[in-house]
C-alpha cells in the first residue's frame, strides 16, 4: 500500500519542490503562504540547500533572477500584493529566458485585501502582469496532492523550454491539509544539462551572456520572435486538464483550482437529481486548452463558469467557444468561498429561466 501523510498544503508544495531538485530558495513572508518559506528555512539546510529571507518581493525576484543565471533549480513563493511587486523582474526573467518556479499562493483583493483564498489574481498570472510581449507557463492545482504533481512539472517545464513557471494556489489550498504522497528525492546532480548558457565560470571558453534587452528594436525584435516561437511550441505541447462526467452531458460546469473541485460536487448534486452536468477543469492557465473545452462544449446547452473572482477566466470561455453556446458566471470575491449548494441554486435558476 503507497503510504500517505498529512500535510498543510504550503509544507506539502515546499517538500515537492525539494524533491525536485530545488536548492535554492529566496522569499519575503506574507500570508497566507508564509508557511513554504518558513519550512523551506528549516528543511532547505538539511538537503545542503540555501534559504535567504530577503528585505522585500522585490529584492526576492531579482536574487531568483541572479540564481537562475546559474543553470539551477530556484524557485520563490509569495501571495498576491507580493507577486505584484514582482511582475517587472517576471518580465526580465522572461525575457533572459531563466528557469525557475514561482507559487503564488492567492489571496482577496485589490491592493492588501484580506488573507482569505480567492482567484482573483487570473488575468495577472495568465496575461503577463509585467510590461512586454512574454509568457509564463501557469498552473492550477485544484488539490494538495495535485499542488504537489504539479510542482515537480513546474520545474521540469521551466528546465524544459527556459520559461518561468507559475502555480497558482490560492489560500484554501495552501492553509487545508489532506493526505498527500510525496514524490522520491530526486538527484540535483542528475537535473537537466545547463551549462551550454549558464553562467558558471568561462576559463577556457567564451563567456556566456544572459540579458533580457538589447538597445538595437531590430535585434530585440529578432529576440521576441524567439520568443513567441517557443510559447507557439508551449502550446502545441503542454495543455492539461481534467473532465468530470462529461460524456453525456447536456450542461457544463467550468472553473479552476478549488472552484473546479467544488464544481464537482456541484455536477454530484445535478446528477441525483436527474440532470445530466458534467465538469471541465483546465489544469493549465496557460496555455489554455481551448480546443478541448470546446469539444466538451459542443452539445451543451449552456457553460456555467464558476470562479472566487468577479470573472475573469469567463472570458477565456468564451474564447473557447466563439459563441457557439452561452456562457453564463457565478463568482464571488474577496475570499468568500461559494458552496456547492449555492452554486446549484444558481444553476436551477438558470435552468428555470430557460
Amino acid at each position: 500500500m503507497t503510504k500517505k501523510i498529512m500535510m498543510k498544503g504550503n509544507e506539502a508544495i515546499a517538500e515537492a519542490a525539494i524533491r525536485a531538485g530545488c536548492r535554492l530558495y529566496f522569499g519575503y513572508p506574507i500570508t497566507p503562504q508564509s508557511e513554504i518559506a518558513e519550512y523551506m528555512a528549516r528543511r532547505l539546510p538539511e538537503v545542503g540547500g540555501t534559504f535567504l529571507q530577503t528585505e522585500s518581493e522585490v529584492a526576492t525576484v531579482n536574487m531568483v533572477y541572479g540564481a537562475a543565471c546559474t543553470g539551477r533549480r530556484v524557485m520563490t513563493s509569495t501571495s498576491s500584493p507580493g507577486f505584484s511587486l514582482m511582475q517587472e523582474g517576471i518580465s526580465y526573467i522572461a525575457g533572459a529566458e531563466l528557469p525557475c518556479v514561482f507559487v503564488n499562493v492567492v489571496r482577496g483583493g485589490p491592493g492588501l485585501g484580506d488573507i482569505q483564498p480567492a482567484q482573483g489574481d487570473y488575468f495577472q498570472a495568465t496575461k503577463g502582469g509585467g510590461h512586454g510581449d512574454y509568457r509564463v507557463i501557469v498552473l492550477g492545482p485544484s488539490t494538495v496532492q495535485e499542488a504537489v504533481d504539479l510542482m515537480g512539472l513546474a520545474f521540469d517545464l521551466a528546465d524544459k523550454y527556459r520559461n518561468p513557471v507559475l502555480v497558482l494556489a490560492d489560500g484554501l489550498i495552501g492553509q487545508m491539509m489532506e493526505p498527500v504522497e510525496l514524490p522520491e528525492m530526486r538527484d540535483p546532480s542528475n537535473l537537466p544539462d545547463h551549462s551550454s548558457w549558464a553562467l558558471v565560470g568561462a576559463k577556457g571558453r567564451k563567456p556566456h551572456k544572459v540579458t533580457s534587452f538589447n538597445i538595437d528594436p531590430h535585434e530585440l525584435e529578432k529576440m521576441n520572435k524567439r520568443y513567441q516561437a517557443k510559447y507557439r511550441e508551449i502550446e502545441k505541447n503542454e495543455k492539461r486538464w481534467e473532465n468530470y462526467r462529461v460524456e453525456d452531458l447536456e450542461y457544463l460546469l467550468v472553473g479552476y483550482g478549488t472552484s473546479g473541485r467544488i464544481l464537482k460536487s456541484v455536477a454530484d448534486m445535478a446528477r441525483g437529481d436527474g440532470i445530466k452536468v458534467g465538469v471541465f477543469r483546465p489544469i493549465t492557465l496557460w496555455p489554455y486548452p481551448y480546443e478541448a473545452l470546446a469539444e466538451v462544449a459542443e452539445n451543451a446547452r449552456f457553460v456555467l463558469t464558476v470562479e472566487m473572482s468577479s470573472g475573469q477566466m469567463v472570458e477565456d470561455v468564451k474564447l473557447a467557444l466563439e459563441g457557439r453556446v452561452p456562457v453564463y458566471f457565478y463568482g464571488r470575491m474577496a475570499g468568500v468561498v461559494p458552496t456547492p449548494e449555492e452554486i446549484y441554486r444558481y444553476f436551477v435558476k438558470l435552468l428555470e429561466e430557460g
